[in-house]
């Protein structure tokens, strides 16, 4: 039975994943704050074990790594995905807020990822699956410190993947566009500042608008599966049809010009 190890595995995104996996006869093991409720999970073929974990430390990180290598010898996938969203003017955003954001999306994943290589460089195989963002080669305004922790993924991902190809192991990222789950009504939002950005509510509005609208988690746990069992997985894929036509136009067309489109969609 072939093993996945997902973080943030207990709602949105994650949980769809873990899921679907479960389904397919995999063994997932699935590390968050909290548990999924079993009525949660629909009957399947394989199984989903919870184990607690908290990204932010190091000490809980490595302790649920521990755990799950306690229960198989070996790991298949690995997929960093726990993480939030915070929105604001970066002018009037509290730095411990902007350090709580990257703490978590970007800090976590190095914690997860610290945790996990030794396993993977030990059996000489395994993939290593970032969840990233549209917004990190399409920064969205007002989402700027959000944007920043999931471009600094992507820079991970494609230095790690160099240092990681002679153990075996390969190194992808996934960029969502917009997704339809509970993140929209998590996000930490700060109105400081909105008398002067005067456009800041009317971009954060249409953005949560868009996500609401957005794309069925499911969607994305497909992909996942894709990259966890495609023969010579790529190292970013662009979650959605539209938003592989947004990111093709941003490498073919000046900055300036992506930059200013994006400003008019959200002022």
């Amino acid at each position: 039975m072939r093993t996945l190890v997902i973080t943030g595995g207990s709602s949105g995104i994650g949980k769809a994943t873990a899921s679907l996996f479960a389904e397919r006869g995999w063994r997932v093991f699935e590390l968050s704050r909290r548990e999924v409720q079993k009525d949660d999970i629909p009957c399947t073929k394989g199984e989903i074990i919870h184990v607690t974990c908290d990204v932010r430390s190091e000490e809980s990180t490595r302790s649920a790594v521990a755990q799950v290598l306690t229960m198989t010898d070996h790991v298949d996938v690995v997929i960093s995905n726990a993480g939030f969203g915070i929105s604001g003017a970066v002018e009037f955003t509290d730095l411990s807020e902007a350090e709580r954001q990257m703490d978590v999306n970007f800090m976590g994943a190095v914690r997860f990822t610290q945790a996990v290589l030794p396993q993977l460089r030990r059996q000489q195989s395994g993939r290593i699956i970032f969840t990233s963002s549209v917004a990190a080669p399409l920064p969205v305004p007002f989402q700027s410190f959000y944007s920043a922790s999931k471009a600094a993924i992507n820079a991970l991902a494609l230095a790690l993947a160099n240092e990681v190809r002679p153990f075996g192991v390969s190194v992808s990222v996934m960029m969502p566009g917009d997704v339809s789950t509970g993140f929209t009504d998590a996000r930490a939002k700060s109105s400081a500042g909105e008398e002067v950005y005067r456009h800041a509510r009317k971009a954060i509005t249409n953005m949560e608008r868009d996500e609401r609208a957005g794309m069925a988690p499911r969607q994305m746990a497909e992909l996942f599966y894709h990259i966890a069992t495609c023969r010579s997985p790529r190292p970013q894929y662009v979650g959605g049809f539209l938003y592989r036509v947004l990111c093709l136009l941003d490498r073919l067309l000046p900055k300036r010009l992506v930059n200013w489109i994006e400003y008019r969609l959200y002022s």
